[in-house]
């Protein structure tokens, strides 16, 4: 019976170790069957969704949401933890000798205790190992607990540090796209711009931004799960804006070259496939299409109207749908699978900024126009 424990505790140390050094340590997205952070990130995501469904209000479901990667990200540590002073007992079970300053008889519930105050360096001495096996033992679990504080200590920066990288180029787009971001408010602001340079200075930042965002979100999965600051914003709706605008100076815009676009494209169609499965997001076949023949002559007249001309000949229209189903696709899927909405290709309603928004707006204006000759003015 003891040999069993023995090997059961050190198949779980095994398997404990090498899934926090694929998910902490290597800086590579590793496929297996089975992986204990995949399970537990499946296996927590899908109620957490449920349960978010059942909150109306979207901003009070969003911020919901917006819990579950931090708070996941402290679990899956715990979890860790647990299962490897859990193997550790069921070693020192099987293995080891122990004595206790009472005299009681040892159980395994008071190894477990042992194995948890060795593992955390508490070193009470209620409990002592009485063998060379306990002993070592003992030693390689109180370093394998320095060790683990150093892992925590030495991720937890790492994964902020990336999550605030990701996020800045996230809120600088809120101005040149609007919130939530789309391709008719970016090309309405910036494709009527005299200065070629300017456009592709943005698109080499968004495509230095959809390779860090495939590295670092490879590399440390639990950031596709971190929300934006605010509601109206996400990492998705951002690349899928980027792709959405790329694709249409592709196809064909006056007065821009597509060149640095076509660039951006691939670096961001790349993130977006591999992300996708990154999360395992399914594939559907009868996703609703995102821009109809209709609304793409809606979004033509709306950009015209902005000092924006699309190319309408009919071979154009087919290399937009072309390049659209290489990315959309992806788009929904991971929608569907992290609760995130894809931006429209146009604005439906006029909304204001995030920057334009504030809590004291509205007596501000009031007081504003109370004035003589007072008016409300944005530039």
């Amino acid at each position: 019976m003891h040999i069993w424990a023995t090997i059961l505790g050190a198949a779980v140390i095994f398997a404990i170790l090498r899934d926090a050094f694929e998910t902490v340590v290597l800086p590579r997205r590793v496929d297996r069957h089975f992986r204990l952070t995949a399970w537990f990130y499946r296996n927590s995501w899908r109620p957490w969704t449920r349960v978010a469904t059942r909150i109306k209000k979207a901003s009070r479901r969003e911020n919901f949401l917006g819990y579950f990667g931090p708070l996941s990200l402290i679990l899956l540590l715990g979890l860790w933890a647990v299962a490897l002073i859990f193997g550790f007992a069921c070693v020192q079970y099987g293995m080891g000798q122990h004595l206790q300053l009472s005299g009681e008889r040892i159980t395994f519930g008071k190894l477990l205790y042992h194995s948890g105050e060795t593992f955390f360096t508490l070193g009470y001495g209620d409990i002592t190992p009485s063998n060379a096996t306990a002993r070592a033992l003992a030693v390689v679990e109180s370093g394998l607990g320095f060790g683990f504080l150093a892992l925590v200590l030495g991720y937890l920066p790492v994964v902020y540090s990336s999550f605030t990288s990701r996020e800045l180029e996230i809120s600088l787009l809120d101005a040149r796209a609007g919130s939530p971001p789309s391709a008719a408010e970016f090309l309405g602001r910036l494709g009527c711009c005299p200065d070629q340079t300017v456009l592709d200075e943005i698109f080499r930042d968004w495509e230095r931004w959809c390779a860090d965002l495939l590295s670092t979100h490879i590399s440390y999965p639990v950031l596709v799960y971190f929300r934006s600051q605010h509601s109206n914003q996400s990492w998705l709706a951002a690349l899928t804006a980027m792709l959405d605008v790329t694709s249409l100076i592709i196809t064909g815009v006056d007065g821009i070259h597509a060149d640095q676009a076509k660039l951006t494209f691939a670096m961001a169609r790349h993130a977006m496939v591999d992300l996708a499965q990154v999360v395992d997001a399914k594939y559907r076949p009868h996703d609703a299409d995102r821009l109809s023949v209709e609304e793409l002559q809606r979004l033509r007249k709306e950009l015209a109207h902005r000092g924006v001309t699309l190319n309408d000949n009919a071979d154009r229209a087919e290399k937009l749908t072309k390049l659209r189903s290489l990315y959309e696709p992806y788009a929904h899927a991971l929608g569907r699978r992290l609760a995130m909405n894809v931006p429209p290709w146009m604005r439906t309603e006029q909304r204001k900024d995030n920057w334009q928004s504030g809590p004291w707006d509205r007596a501000i204006q009031a007081r504003a126009l109370e004035r003589p000759g007072g008016t409300e003015d944005h530039f």
